[in-house]
Parts: C-alpha cells; sequence; structure tokens
C-alpha cells in the first residue's frame, strides 16, 4: 500500500457532494479528499451509488450541489479550453473494458493520443506500446479484443488509460468476472503503477480481497443513509467500526469469500 503525505494539497477533493435523478437524491453530503499517490477505494453494498459518485467525479455528470477539484480545480467552473485540459489530466478505464473490437490494443492504447495531441503517428504509436510494456501486453500490440482473455482486456484498458501520463487512474470493477488469480495479478500490477509512476488510483469494487490488497483507504457508502458511512483503513474498519452495519459488511463478505 502507497502512503501519501498528509499535508500535501489533494488530487481529489469532494466537499458537499449532492447527486439526484429525476428528484430522488442518490447520495448527499459527501465529503473525502484524495492524497497523491493513493490507492483509494470506494465501495458499499448495491445500488449504493458508487458508480454515480463515479461519473460525477470523471466529468460525466454535474453535481447536484457541492464542488469536485481535481489537482485543486473545480471540475465544473472549468470550461471550454481548461476543463479539456483538467480532463486531459486523468485517466479512466471502464468495468467492460470498452476497447474496440475493431481495432488492435497497439490502436485502442493510441487513440486517447490521437484525439488529445499533435504527435506524430511514430511518436505515438512508440508511447502506446511503451504503454503496453508496462501492463504485461508486449508482444501483443497487433491483438484484437476477442483474441485476448478477459484478464489482458482490463490491463489494455489499463494501458489506454494509462496513455497521457495521468496523474490520477479512476477505474470501474477492474477485478469483476475475472478468477482470483488474474484478479491478484492485476491487484499487484495495480500497486506497483501506483508506486513507480506515483499515479493516484480511484477505484470501485466490492472484491474483498482486492479491497485489502490495495486500499490505502476505502469510503464506504450505504444505500439507506445515502452518504458515506465509514473511512479509513479497511482492516480497522472491519474489526474496530462502531458501526454494526460496517463491520457486518466486511465480515459477511468474508463469509462469501471463505465459502
Amino acid at each position: 500500500m502507497t502512503s501519501h503525505d498528509e499535508n500535501a494539497e489533494p488530487m481529489i477533493s469532494v466537499e458537499g457532494f449532492r447527486a439526484a435523478y429525476e428528484g430522488n437524491v442518490v447520495l448527499e453530503n459527501v465529503n473525502f479528499n484524495v492524497g497523491k499517490g493513493e490507492v483509494f477505494v470506494i465501495l458499499g453494498g448495491s445500488g449504493c451509488g458508487k458508480s454515480t459518485l463515479l461519473k460525477h467525479m470523471i466529468g460525466l455528470y454535474r453535481p447536484d450541489a457541492g464542488v469536485i477539484r481535481l489537482f485543486g480545480e473545480d471540475l465544473w467552473a472549468a470550461t471550454g479550453s481548461d476543463r479539456r485540459r483538467l480532463l486531459r489530466k486523468i485517466g479512466v478505464a471502464y468495468q467492460s473494458g470498452a476497447l474496440f473490437g475493431s481495432m488492435d490494443l497497439l490502436s485502442n492504447t493510441r487513440l486517447p493520443l490521437e484525439e488529445s495531441t499533435d504527435l506524430p503517428m511514430s511518436a505515438m504509436n512508440l508511447i502506446a506500446a511503451m504503454k503496453l510494456r508496462i501492463v504485461g501486453l508486449s508482444g501483443f500490440e497487433g491483438h484484437y479484443p476477442n483474441e485476448i482473455s478477459g484478464g489482458m482486456k482490463k490491463r489494455a484498458a489499463l494501458a489506454r488509460a494509462l496513455a497521457l501520463d495521468p496523474g490520477i487512474v479512476f477505474l470501474d470493477e477492474p477485478s469483476a468476472g475475472l478468477d482470483p488469480i488474474t484478479s491478484a495479478s492485476l491487484d499487484q500490477l495495480i500497486l506497483r503503477l501506483a508506486e513507480s509512476l506515483s499515479v493516484t488510483f480511484v477505484i470501485v469494487t466490492h472484491e474483498l480481497a482486492s479491497i485489502f490488497t490495495i486500499a490505502s483507504r476505502v469510503i464506504m457508502l450505504d444505500k439507506q443513509r445515502k452518504t458515506i458511512v465509514a473511512e479509513g483503513d479497511p482492516r480497522k474498519l472491519r474489526d474496530e467500526s462502531q458501526d454494526e452495519w460496517v463491520r457486518s459488511f466486511f465480515q459477511r463478505k468474508e463469509a462469501e469469500v471463505v465459502e
């Protein structure tokens, strides 16, 4: 697990956040910071708003209330070229991988460079190949998504998320659908990238083994209370939380894992 400087300006700051769809409040009074180099995990039961929060943090939805700051800048106050510059500094890998089936892995990884830079094709290819190598896919540049395993698709999506050298990478359920061994190797890759590239990761996951392996810190959301009900080291929350629901979440999950 990667440590961070408590006194440094947070990479992400969420203050007074509220999300509502058609008048129905999903989350409210959500406040937290994410420090540089952290592997920060958002967790909670089904329908608690984990993905909703993530989508707001990457600029897909405007908050109903509150402020989201990335790198100290208000995401929704920025417009035009300022907003594009800010969003260029983050990378996103979605649960499905969202790779384009008609493009090989090199072309998929190169896409953000084509959209956001004026580099010559040779330079973009070099960078894309380097990102694929970083995630352990060297030699697979010419393969198409339907020719590789689920775990390799997740790695390729991660390579694409890293294409523009982002300071923050958002991952939505990176271990979903993977067997335990593949999932564990992906966890180790995330930790290695956080350490070697000083990248801050924000991860939505419900995989208990992953949470305990990778998380510097977690926040837990609750569907009923519509806000953060716990924050901190997942092991301490499991063992020491005064909130019975929080403890039972971890213990119930652990029972499922043991079974």
